[in-house]
């Protein structure tokens, strides 16, 4: 994983067929990175679920929120919908897992990306980072810990 206060690379993905995130588009907000393995299962599923529901959590720490797999465009546009999700999921398709690549939250065995967590200060610095078994629902806790020493600095 990319080590404590280094810059964190750009990227630009989509995640609906026709609109596009990147990093730059956060600037300004301290933006929180969750790589996870794979649209439609269990334990992805109870993650990204989690993360809805804290959604004005992160809002009251001036962050928000992107998940990052290799799924396409179009399978996250059908899953935000089936799981009613309110923060966009990125789509790390083509070339796969680039982005995951250079976070170093990429699985070259499973063609997946891993289960990591990144928390950037609103100057796209990381200020935390985690990689959780795929197994494993990281939560949120650390999430929010890194946010509320983020913004306790300021």
């Amino acid at each position: 994983m990319l080590p404590i206060g280094s810059a964190a690379p750009d990227f630009r993905l989509y995640s609906t067929p026709d609109q596009q995130h990147s990093l730059k588009d956060y600037s300004g907000k301290n933006l929180i990175l969750a790589f996870y393995p794979a649209d439609w299962s269990p334990v992805c599923g109870d993650q990204v679920s989690l993360y809805n529901e804290m959604l004005q959590l992160f809002r009251k720490e001036n962050a928000a929120i992107v998940g990052i797999s290799v799924d396409g465009r179009w399978c996250h546009q059908a899953y935000m919908q089936s799981r009613n999700l309110h923060f966009p999921l990125l789509a790390d398709f083509e070339p796969k897992g680039a982005v995951a690549k250079a976070y170093g939250a990429y699985d070259e065995k499973e063609g997946l990306c891993e289960r990591a967590l990144y928390v950037l200060d609103a100057g796209g610095i990381v200020r935390w980072h985690y990689l959780s078994p795929p197994s494993v629902n990281p939560g949120a806790d650390g999430i929010l810990n890194a946010l509320r020493k983020i913004n306790a600095k300021k």
